[in-house]
């Protein structure tokens, strides 16, 4: 029986569309905006001198990586009370998955914060001389460990999702299911790409997540704008069995 769309999924509706256009946005934005005109590749000294001479700035793109986190837990958070009614078991499933990914997110941004310590920090951190301090903060901004061990979960639980938004048939089919195949094209990349590295020359790190989130910036569009079709898989709740006479 095709239940109808309730009042609590509709306003997750729009926090879910929300918050993902939101939070993509700030992550953009300290990534490319500002972290990617700071952090030099393959020259530590340099990132060292740019994160001094810009510090502030440094810490403004921590604290738009930490919103970024704030909107992937909404974002989950509304998507379980959109698709628990199709499939509750692995509606959490996917929720935690994406709080795993969102736990990674934290784990860098405490590593960019030991980063600027390191830098910035007491005269007793000097007897590690300048060129050994500035090997080690450059280090704790590499963040490709914990990024692809979240991504590894965000492709997990995006899958899933979308396996759930295809069940549900709340948005086009064709939609959900674009989404399914990248999601789990995702998953599957970052596994390969954890046990064999080299995985990265036969298929680019760009191509591992971009389709997902292409499908689901389509995804937050339609939420937002054209909110949930009126029929789901999920039985209605509250329905009373008829008694026997």
């Amino acid at each position: 029986m095709i239940g109808a769309v309730g009042e609590s999924q509709r306003k997750a509706t729009r926090a879910a569309g929300l918050a993902y256009l939101l939070s993509t946005a700030v992550v953009i934005s300290a990534e490319f905006g500002i972290r990617s005109h700071l952090i030099v590749p393959g020259n530590a000294a340099e990132t060292a001198r740019n994160i001094l001479a810009h510090e502030q700035l440094f810490r403004i793109s921590i604290l738009c990586d930490l919103l970024y986190c704030v909107g992937v837990v909404v974002l989950l958070t509304a998507l379980y009370v959109i698709l628990r009614g199709v499939g509750p078991t692995l509606a959490l499933l996917a929720a935690y998955c994406r709080l795993i990914y969102a736990s990674s997110w934290v784990l860098m941004m405490v590593n960019a914060l030991t980063a600027l310590r390191l830098l910035t920090g007491p005269d007793y951190l000097r007897v590690f001389g300048a060129d050994r301090l500035q090997a080690l903060t450059r280090l704790y901004l590499s963040g490709f460990d914990a990024y692809y061990v979240g991504l590894l979960f965000y492709g997990l639980g995006s899958t899933l999702c979308f396996y759930l938004w295809l069940r549900s048939r709340y948005i086009p089919r064709a939609l959900s299911a674009w989404g399914l195949i990248s999601s789990a094209w995702c998953a599957a990349c970052t596994a390969a790409f954890i046990v064999f590295p080299d995985f990265a020359k036969v298929v680019n790190l760009w191509w591992f997540d971009s389709p997902m989130a292409v499908l689901e910036l389509a995804t937050s569009f339609w939420l937002l704008f054209k909110g949930l079709r009126p029929s789901g898989t999920a039985e209605p709740r509250g329905v009373r069995i008829p008694e026997r006479v």
